[in-house]
């Protein structure tokens, strides 16, 4: 999901910290600072806008965000995750020369 702008980029200041003489590890969690920078514009354009159009049309993809709402997700995170799942699709697809099938999209999504 890298090289298509559709990974999370995270920020630690300090993964450890000093607590009484010894090196602990901190609590806090990882800060989510959006998506990477490094990556193919125009990749990231096209799994939007498919994610974006997929989200709109009746089908399989439309079913997969419609769960991700109905479990509080919001919908601009909702359209990432269905931006990776449509390029983890196609990168299978693309990789392995199987065919689409619905009914394991349906496995995942439970």
């Amino acid at each position: 999901m890298g090289y298509c702008g559709l990974a999370l980029r995270t920020y630690d200041s300090g993964e450890y910290r000093f607590v009484g003489g010894q090196l602990k590890r901190s609590k806090k969690a990882v800060t989510i600072r959006g998506l990477n920078k490094n990556h193919n514009h125009d990749l990231k354009n096209i799994f939007k806008g498919a994610a974006t159009r997929a989200a709109a049309t009746a089908g399989p993809l439309q079913n997969f965000y419609q769960a991700r709402i109905a479990k509080g997700m919001k919908p601009p995170m909702a359209r990432l995750t269905l931006a990776r799942k449509i390029a983890a699709i196609t990168l299978l697809v693309w990789k392995k020369g199987v065919r689409f099938d619905a009914e394991q999209l349906k496995q995942q999504a439970a």
